[in-house]
Formats: C-alpha cells, sequence, structure tokens
C-alpha cells in the first residue's frame, strides 16, 4: 500500500481511482464495508482503490478534549493496509483546511489531485465548511465533473449501529464483547511496559506488566478483564486490571496485566493487550491476603474464558508492534 501524508506528494491523478473518504477511527466492519466495495470495484476495472482519512482526527483540532479515539494513526494505517487498499492518503487536519468550502475540496482534492472516477461514501458523510459537501451535493459535483458517487447504507451487527461512537459508548461500558462484534476483532489498548512498584511479584506473586493509561485516550471501564497478550510474535493467555489500585492507594490510572505461563523481562518492551471479557469492577479490599484470593478466582475464571475463546485472534496491528 502507498501512503501519502501530504497532498504536495501526489505528481499525478491515479489511474481509474475508486475513492472513499472518511476518519475511520476503529476501522470498524461498517468501515470495512466501504473498503470493500472500493477494492472490488478497483479490481473490477484494473484501476486504483484510494482511501482518504485525516490525522488528527479533526475533532480534535476543532474541539480538543472532544473525543477519545479508538484507534491510533498506527493502528489503522495497519487495519486499512489489511482491508487490501493500494493508496491511502493522509491529510493533515488544520483549521485551515476545516475552513475550505466542499467545492473548492471536491475540484482541487478529488478532481484535480487525485483523479475520481467514483466516489463511496457512508449514508451519513459529509465535509467541508459547515459541512456543506453531503450526499446530494456530492452527487450533483460528480454529475458536473465527470465522477459517480455510491453510497453506502447503514451497517448492522446483532441489532446494533455499527459506529465509532457506539463503539466508544460500549468500551466505556466494559461490553468487550459487543464491541467486538462492532469492531470485527478485539478491543486493543497496546504501549510500552512501565517499570511499576514491583509489588504484583514481590507481594502478591502475581507479576504484572503496566501500561500506562492517559486519561484523554479511550479508557475501557476500570475493573479487571480476561485478556491476550501480544508481544513477540506470539499471544498469552491473561487477566488485567485497569484502575487506580485502590487497595494500595495509587492514584495513577494504568492497567496491570498478569500473563499466563511467562517468565520474560519485558520492561521497555511493546505489548498489545486484547480485551475479551469484563469480569468484576475495581475494589478496596480489606488486606493483601483478601486481594490474592480474589486474584486467584479470577485467573481460574480467565482461564476458563479463555479456553472457550479458543486461541483467539492474533490480530496485528503494526509489524513493529509483534517485533
Amino acid at each position: 500500500m502507498e501512503i501519502y501524508t501530504d497532498l504536495q506528494q501526489i505528481h499525478k491523478p491515479f489511474p481509474t481511482a475508486f475513492v472513499t473518504i472518511g476518519n475511520f477511527d476503529g476501522v470498524h466492519l461498517g468501515h470495512q464495508v466501504l473498503f470493500s466495495e472500493v477494492v472490488g470495484k478497483a479490481h473490477g476495472q484494473n484501476g486504483t482503490s484510494v482511501a482518504i482519512t485525516f490525522d488528527p482526527h479533526p475533532l480534535k483540532v476543532l474541539r480538543p478534549g472532544g473525543i477519545r479515539l479508538i484507534s491510533t494513526t498506527e493502528q489503522k494505517i495497519e487495519l486499512i493496509r489489511l482491508a487490501g487498499i493500494d493508496v491511502l492518503i493522509i491529510i493533515p487536519f488544520t483549521r485551515e483546511l476545516a475552513a475550505t468550502t466542499a467545492t473548492d475540496f471536491v475540484d482541487t482534492v478529488l478532481v484535480r489531485a487525485i483523479g475520481v472516477k467514483e466516489l463511496v461514501v457512508g449514508y451519513d458523510y459529509a465535509f467541508g465548511k459547515g459541512r456543506q459537501g453531503n450526499i446530494e451535493f456530492l452527487k450533483a459535483r460528480g454529475r458536473e465533473l465527470g465522477f459517480s458517487v455510491t453510497v453506502v447504507e447503514a451497517h448492522y451487527e446483532n441489532g446494533m449501529l455499527v459506529s465509532s461512537t457506539k463503539i466508544r459508548e460500549l468500551v466505556t461500558e466494559g461490553r468487550m464483547r459487543d464491541a467486538r462484534c462492532l469492531l470485527g476483532r478485539y478491543y486493543q489498548i497496546h504501549g510500552e511496559v512501565q517499570r511499576g512498584r514491583q509489588r504484583g511479584g514481590r507481594e502478591l506473586g502475581f507479576p504484572t506488566a503496566n501500561l500506562k493509561i492517559s486519561e484523554d485516550d479511550l479508557c475501557p471501564k476500570r475493573g479487571v478483564y480476561v485478556t491476550q497478550v501480544v508481544y513477540g510474535g506470539k499471544i498469552y493467555g491473561a487477566v488485567s486490571n485497569i484502575g487506580y489500585n485502590p487497595t494500595f492507594g495509587e492514584n495513577k490510572l494504568v492497567a496491570e496485566t498478569h500473563i499466563f505461563d511467562f517468565n520474560s523481562d519485558i520492561y521497555g518492551h511493546p505489548i498489545k493487550i486484547n480485551l475479551l471479557r469484563y469480569l468484576r469492577g475495581e475494589k478496596k479490599f480489606d488486606s493483601v491476603e483478601e486481594l490474592i484470593t480474589q486474584i486467584k478466582l479470577d485467573i481460574v475464571t480467565a482461564r476458563q474464558v479463555l479456553r472457550k475463546a479458543g486461541q483467539g485472534q492474533l490480530f496485528s496491528c503494526e509489524e513493529k508492534w509483534l517485533k
């Protein structure tokens, strides 16, 4: 997949370009329908499948703090690559770009720079200053400039509308199985393992890999989860606590993960954590012994869930996270 991070990098229009455009946060099943439509059409006419997205997410610029993202740019790139797209264009989003009219964007970006033959968009898509670039506008402009517009209808799974907004809601409620249903994969957090107080192994007998979580990121409901850890190209069962560790009076939001059947030093190494099932809420225990007893019960339950889930998905987002 070719990646362009600036429109100035595009020196000529793409041959027979079938294009979709959106923020694609999470690259969920609804987005994948758009990609499949574009890839199929391009393949059928020996053309080029093109996806256009923005970085940062427009709401990060227009309403700072107004949105918590499902996926990082790196995850989004790899997921779009896996969808089979030929060309990904990541347009830097600024307030100046936000002021661009829909007419100017269609003329300068879609037509002149990219050479759109057909535009594929979701049923509710709109863009440009004041969201003037709605479906009716695009169809009318397409008739004038010689490109067609295909509108993909809303996609539902198990009676739920597949949308980034709905997935954010499910994640913050701890409804990980429903989130997986809409994403088509497990919801995942990732980062470098931090060196903590090492209390898990020394005092509790359950060493943990700790990831710091920013309050500004999309954070799952605080509590204990059945998880899978992806590290070094392998997948391990695990149990994770996302929260503040109230038994020990901590005040930093972290994901503490006890990895089953694992004994390697991974401080400073990147790992990914798939969240399979919410087990219970975080609570303050009256003693360390009571906490240890509960952790043992959590591990028994987690192993049962993992056995039922089977090996699960080793879903790689960006190869560097697997090295």
